[in-house]
């Protein structure tokens, strides 16, 4: 199937979006909206806590707020998220709002497991009564599976689980998906109900706009503006690197093969890079500080902090084979874009990147 073919599908396609206001959700609140959609977004408030002084975060540099259906929610308000998702009526339910830390989570862990796990249990239920309902996309995360420290990569058939509070409260997700699917819209009735509900695990995504705390692109850009050397707690810690352009592109074809085939595509899929690309943080931050021009330096940190896996690797065999989706970007490609993007001096300029490397990204799944 053409990229042209599943872009059309979203062209004036209602889509409820929750976790618009963060990273990986204002880059596809823009690329829905540059392919026609309306959408409405529901999320807290982006923030602004660890951005730098001359940025904002990405989903107002973007003017997403001004394009879209813009509601400010908690997905641990039962009742919004309901009366929000019944009004709208939505034919495509992409769920992305989370408590996305491992480290927060450990500082936290009610609070992530009462987004993380109960948030997608409001979604889901909320939508058991929206009519017009075809696919439903839970984003979830590689950390979801049971850690073993394998050198084979996880498969989708594998358990759930979670040494940390956040990647337990991944898999717990996981699980209350899979429930509500057997539950409500069984695979095995769905000529009669239409709707997919399907997963989605994807490793750890970079990209331009990211300022969260804790992860490895924001605190080394955060640290080089601040003219210090990054400390890395885990530097051998092996990572499956992706742009955060990948898994959107999974999350897309899954929402729209789900809609045509909600018997084939309702379960849970992998979004990984090539092994490859599956890097020890070190080694990332060392192209990092080449592609900046020796700008950013980092060192070992003195402590490692909590636990965290070592290695963490997906198959991705499934959606290769069953969606047609593979990586667009070599590990080169991905320092690129990103290295791109935060090198820009300007606003304008970055919001015309993000734009335009979505367009050089689909030229590229077009070929």
């Amino acid at each position: 199937m053409s990229w042209e073919t599943q872009s059309a599908f979203w062209k004036g396609r209602r889509v409820f979006l929750t976790g618009h206001t963060g990273f990986k959700g204002s880059w596809l609140a823009h690329w829905l909206l540059m392919l026609g959609a309306e959408v409405r977004g529901f999320s807290l408030a982006p923030e602004s806590g660890q951005v730098p002084d001359g940025f904002k975060p990405l989903f107002e540099e973007l003017g997403l707020g001004a394009r879209l259906d813009h509601l400010i929610g908690d997905v641990r308000d039962e009742e919004t998220l309901k009366r929000s998702l019944r009004a709208f009526n939505p034919e495509v339910v992409l769920h992305l709002a989370a408590q996305p830390l491992v480290r927060a989570s450990y500082q936290n862990p009610v609070e992530t497991y009462a987004t993380n796990v109960m948030g997608t249990a409001h979604l889901l239920n909320a939508c058991r009564s929206v009519a017009d309902l075809r696919s439903i996309v839970v984003v979830s995360s590689d950390k979801c599976y049971e850690n073993r420290e394998q050198l084979w990569a996880y498969r989708e058939i594998d358990p759930m689980g979670g040494h940390d509070p956040y990647s337990s409260s991944k898999g717990c997700a996981e699980l209350v998906t899979s429930a509500f699917r057997d539950s409500y819209f069984p695979t095995e009735r769905a000529d009669e109900h239409g709707v997919s509900i399907s997963s989605a695990r994807a490793g750890n995504v970079i990209g331009g706009g990211d300022w969260s705390e804790d992860r490895l692109i924001p605190d080394a850009m955060r640290s080089m503006l601040a003219g210090s050397p990054l400390e890395i707690r885990n530097p051998r810690a092996v990572r499956p690197w992706q742009h955060v352009l990948e898994p959107l592109q999974g999350y897309l074809k899954l929402a729209y093969k789900g809609a045509e085939d909600p018997a084939l595509f309702s379960k849970g899929w992998n979004f990984g890079p090539v092994d490859g690309d599956a890097l020890p943080v070190g080694d990332l931050a060392d192209r990092l500080a080449a592609k900046m021009h020796g700008k950013f330096s980092w060192k070992t940190a003195a402590e490692s902090g909590p636990h965290e896996a070592q290695l963490l690797a997906l198959d991705s065999t499934a959606a290769r084979a069953l969606l047609d989706w593979k990586p667009a970007l070599c590990l080169q490609g991905m320092m690129d874009f990103t290295a791109s993007w935060y090198s820009c001096r300007s606003l304008e300029q970055r919001v015309e990147m993000v734009s335009g490397q979505i367009t050089q990204y689909t030229r590229r799944l077009k070929l």
